[in-house]
């Protein structure tokens, strides 16, 4: 079953749910919590039952038996001492060659799907055009190229959970470090950051992600992922806590044979702080390195062509 088709089953599940549910969400409260006092119904006619607790366990995503990574009681636990802290603001290092956001090359063997997109990208790259510009219609930039934006990463790290806020359309990645497993595949949600489980080997932070949701997400210069990519991080702080070093393994049996590896380091960037940053489609469209603004300049230097020319002035 394609992914999408599992999400049409869930959005109908959900449908059916919060039919049969609304009833009993104007039920009394469970025995022992107090019920909320009773008032008039809301102007307008939006006369909706309150939620009872079920409902409120399922909209706030509760755990099945785990504590949530920022609950007093997971961060309480005695755990050995992790051999460095995340917590900081970083920018990828890209003093050696701009490409270095890039993960390649070198690249593994490519596939069919991943050799078409070398070639088209290559083209678009002759002909002055952008390539599956997804970026720049406001489709999230996902992993690993999330990471690898020219803009500020600030990261904030508890002995449950790191939280990576990027400053490139403020992002969110979440790694979990409280001995928690992946979730069961068959209701797993793919995301564009992808589920993220983290564990310390001596001084290195090893981090696994997989569930990655495929639509529109590239790699490099159009480079696609499928449902079976997964990733492996193995984080390290250097020079003193100043560098960030992680080397990334990265498989995708259905788009390429084998592994493809790559090392990226950031900088510490303690003189900065992330910015609020929202992605506009209507503003994006007069940004000559997307692909609608760089249609816009070819479709207003034609025509400039195609006007006639102004007479002389005086005649």
């Amino acid at each position: 079953m394609s992914v999408m088709s599992q999400r049409c089953i869930l959005a109908l599940v959900s449908s059916v749910l919060l039919f049969f549910t609304a009833a009993a969400d104007a039920q009394p409260a469970a025995s022992g919590a107090a019920a909320p006092a009773a008032s008039s119904p809301p102007p307008g006619g939006l006369n909706r039952p309150g939620l009872n607790q079920q409902r409120i366990d399922e909209l706030s995503h509760k755990h099945d038996g785990f504590y949530g990574a920022l609950a007093p009681q997971n961060l309480s636990k005695p755990r050995p001492k992790p051999p460095f802290n995340l917590t900081g603001t970083w920018f990828v290092d890209l003093r050696r060659a701009f490409a270095d956001f890039m993960f390649g090359p070198p690249y593994p063997e490519f596939y069919e799907a991943g050799q078409t997109a070398m070639k088209e990208a290559a083209e678009a790259r002759k002909a002055g055009k952008p390539y599956r510009d997804s970026i720049g219609q406001c489709y999230p930039a996902g992993m690993p190229m999330i990471m690898t934006r020219v803009w500020p990463i600030s990261m904030v790290q508890e002995p449950t959970v790191i939280y990576m806020m990027f400053g490139f359309t403020n992002s969110l990645r979440i790694i979990y470090l409280d001995g928690r497993p992946h979730t069961d595949p068959d209701i797993a949600i793919p995301t564009y950051n992808g589920e993220s489980i983290g564990h310390w080997e001596k001084d290195t932070l090893v981090i696994d992600t997989k569930y990655f949701e495929t639509n529109q997400h590239w790699i490099d210069q159009g480079l696609p992922i499928s449902d079976e990519f997964q990733m492996t991080e193995r984080v390290k702080l250097l020079d003193k806590g100043m560098t960030l070093q992680i080397e990334y393994t990265m498989t995708d049996p259905k788009n390429w044979k084998g592994e493809w590896h790559s090392t990226k380091r950031w900088m510490r960037m303690d003189y900065s702080d992330i910015p609020e940053v929202e992605c506009l489609p209507n503003l994006n469209e007069n940004l000559p390195s997307t692909e609608k603004g760089h249609a816009a300049v070819e479709a207003r230097e034609k025509a400039k062509e195609a006007a006639p020319a102004a007479a002389p002035a005086g005649k």
